[in-house]
């Protein structure tokens, strides 16, 4: 299992660069961004700087939407990225909440959302792509590849994923939630004849490693009940479109009952005032927290799931000693070794 991490684009800049450079240093395979231009700095910029200083890592966010730039031109800068530092770039893409809704926007549709991936993903590797009745193509961009990866969590957006995208991306830790929505990916691949196997499966949570006692679990409780908050956004809408005795879990959508409303000026945001309504069997069901064994044990129920990167969240208070403690304590543990030399025959 790889393990990534997501980043907000929280000025100074320069502290996001340096965040993935060391993320890199402890073996992280992918850094992450939000993508909201209103609340935070331009991501793509800071793409360019972080691939500058490291050598491996893979970049992209989590995730951008059909609707706040224009397709062609999403597509033009991870090419020309691409060619820039040598294929190491991944949309990430959903439907939009942040980024829309705090220009007084809504999401895109599934429609868009599936029309968005195929002009983004034809262009982004070098092919032709329709724009209505125009054929375009980057001329200068044959070589460069560009995965797409799509995160949701309602049926639909599930479906679509399994249909069309490279990857999928479920935001939330919940290993029952997980499998669920991973099967309905892979069946609706099945449907339309593609392998399963051959869609990345993500999960990206807040992590917080404690040192074992209540009072700092209690501590990382406060500090990722936010995600819970975040993640009530998009399960308000899929409780709104298909009501609650659908076949959406009730494990996903019952804690939104004492939602009411969300300050998008908190967004992703320790302390988060609009989110005290959630639980901590939420916060513990949706993050991974305590020590690096309990890490640990979740990351190993999700790679027996089919999941194949863990993309750790880390908006909170302990950003450096997080990386720190996953590249010492979990990384060289999660790995499956190979031994030097074997005994003699």
């Amino acid at each position: 299992m790889d393990i990534g991490v997501v980043l907000q684009c929280t000025p100074p800049a320069s502290r996001v660069v340096e965040l993935a450079r060391i993320a890199e240093t402890h073996g992280f395979s992918h850094v992450w961004t939000f993508d909201s231009h209103l609340l935070w700095q331009e991501p793509y910029v800071i793409y360019s700087q972080i691939l500058a200083v490291t050598r491996k890592v893979v970049v992209g966010p989590m995730v951008t939407n059909p609707a706040t730039r224009d397709w062609t031109v999403t597509a033009s800068t991870f090419a020309t990225l691409n060619e820039m530092f040598g294929n190491r770039t991944v949309c990430g893409i959903g439907r939009g909440d942040s980024a829309v809704r705090t220009l007084g926007g809504r999401p895109a549709t599934v429609g868009a959302l599936r029309e968005s991936i195929g002009v983004i993903r034809e262009l982004g590797n070098g092919r032709s792509a329709h724009i209505g009745e125009v054929e375009v193509r980057f001329p200068w961009a044959a070589d460069s590849r560009l995965p797409v990866w799509v995160a949701g969590y309602g049926p639909r957006v599930l479906d679509l994923t399994g249909e069309v995208a490279d990857g999928f991306i479920l935001q939330l830790a919940d290993p029952d939630i997980a499998a669920w929505t991973i099967a309905r990916v892979r069946a609706a691949a099945e449907r339309a004849g593609r392998d399963p196997a051959q869609i990345s499966i993500c999960v990206a949570a807040p992590a917080y490693i404690t040192d074992g006692t209540a009072a700092g679990l209690k501590h990382a409780r406060e500090q990722c009940r936010w995600f819970g908050g975040m993640v009530g956004n998009h399960v308000a809408d899929i409780v709104t479109r298909y009501g609650t005795d659908s076949d959406v879990p009730q494990a996903l959508t019952d804690y939104i009952a004492g939602r009411e409303g969300y300050d998008y000026n908190e967004h992703g945001r320790a302390g988060n005032t609009h989110a005290a309504f959630v639980p901590d069997e939420i916060v513990d069901r949706f993050c991974i927290l305590g020590t690096p064994d309990d890490h640990l044990a979740r990351l190993r129920e999700l790679e027996a799931l089919g999941v194949d990167q863990f993309a750790v969240y880390l908006q909170h208070d302990a950003k450096t000693s997080t990386l720190d403690a996953y590249g010492e304590s979990v990384l060289p543990r999660l790995a499956h070794p190979a031994t030097a030399t074997g005994s003699a025959s």
